[in-house]
């Protein structure tokens, strides 16, 4: 099956190791990075949400009408928008990149963050009303007469839009999440299932997890599944070691001189997260330091379990090898995002995508080629 790279599309140049250099959106920084990854490999860039960030639609907007092919992953909240007006603005963004929107759309598992904007539904509430908006959206984009809904979360009237996307039926949507709730309702609605890096065998009990989800939501097809990493590469192990032991130095001095904005629980002020995917790559730090061919803890402790923080070390090759492994448990979609943006972007490109891509092929090839001759051994 293919395999496709996603990137990270930050509109400055700060990371958990370095405070960014100028503006939130320095706009000639934001097309550098996102033409970097399109000249070296990558097939798509997340625009990520955050409730002080740049609002990340026009900054995808921009890049889109600026690149030739690089797709555009737009992470999205329900709690911001209305799904009428969400749906025309991801139509409007799809016409203008000519077919390259998915869409992320987020839940949001950390209440602090989401009071920030003036959320305050409960977890499972914002489950409910996440795929809710979800099954609007998708209505909205292959619906050409007015139609009313009467929901749990949304009520319109006699709405229709003006503006579908350039691609049809519609753009994909991409859900994420580690809890029963995530599963339930990304296995019903996504087109991709996106999960942060863990060890093999836990990927694998969640992969499954949302396989099930999926049928038991009726579907007979399942989500593709995307799997994100911290790669720390360097041309040999000694130095890619280094690198990652001065990487999580960094990340430590930089929180430790609270330069770095938290999500507290509003009610005591601790830094505990409450989003299972967080519990999770705790857990899993606690229990070790390493684990398979190169997946690496320490930078997740470090972080606090915050979004996607499991590190891969290693030499280009070691950490190909271990991307495949993933691909090997049926990923096709592998994340990953540095922690110099533009450099570890081009690095990567360089020197990871093609021996991943290579061995695809070749796996890809040998798979084809084994195909017949085994239906022909089941005939005689």
């Amino acid at each position: 099956m293919p395999v496709e790279f996603l990137g990270i599309a930050a509109t400055n140049d700060g990371s958990e190791t370095t405070p960014r250099s100028g503006a939130a959106f320095d706009k000639d920084y934001t097309l550098r990075l996102a033409r970097a990854h399109e000249d070296h490999g990558w097939d798509r860039v997340l625009f990520a949400y955050g409730s002080g960030s740049p609002d990340p639609a026009p900054a995808a907007a921009y890049v889109a009408s600026r690149t030739e092919r690089l797709q555009i992953l737009l992470a999205h909240r329900p709690n911001v928008s209305y799904p009428t007006f969400a749906a025309k603005t991801f139509a409007t963004l799809d016409q203008i990149s000519e077919g390259r929107l998915t869409v992320h759309f987020i839940t949001g598992g950390n209440d602090h963050e989401q009071r920030r904007e003036g959320d305050t539904l409960t977890k499972d509430e914002r489950y409910a009303r996440t795929r809710e908006y979800i099954q609007l959206v998708k209505k909205i984009w292959t619906t050409r007469e007015p139609f009313d809904h009467e929901g749990e979360h949304f009520r319109f009237h006699d709405f229709v839009s003006d503006v579908f996307p350039a691609q049809q039926p519609r753009p994909g949507v991409s859900f994420g999440g580690s809890s029963p709730a995530a599963y339930a309702a990304g296995g019903a609605e996504a087109d991709i299932y996106c999960l942060w890096g863990e060890p093999l065998a836990k990927t694998a009990e969640q992969i499954d997890a949302v396989k099930d989800a999926a049928r038991a939501a009726g579907r007979t097809d399942v989500p593709r599944i995307q799997v994100a990493f911290r790669p720390i590469i360097a041309p040999t192990e000694e130095l890619a070691w280094e690198k990652a032991r001065r990487t999580v130095g960094a990340i430590r001095e930089r929180r430790g001189s609270g330069l770095v904005r938290h999500h507290r629980d509003g009610a005591t002020g601790a830094a505990a997260p409450q989003n299972t995917g967080s519990q999770r790559l705790l857990a899993i730090a606690e229990a070790g330091e390493r684990y398979d061919r190169a997946l690496w803890t320490p930078t997740a402790a470090a972080t606090g379990g915050a979004g996607n923080s499991n590190a891969l070390v290693g030499t280009p090759e070691t950490v190909a090898q271990a991307l495949l492994d993933y691909y090997d448990l049926g990923v096709d979609i592998l994340s990953a995002r540095g922690y110099d943006l533009l450099d570890d972007a081009i690095d990567f490109g360089r020197y990871v995508i093609p021996l991943v891509r290579e061995e695809v092929a070749k796996r890809d090839a040998e798979g084809a080629a084994r195909g017949p001759r085994t239906l022909a051994a089941v005939g005689e």
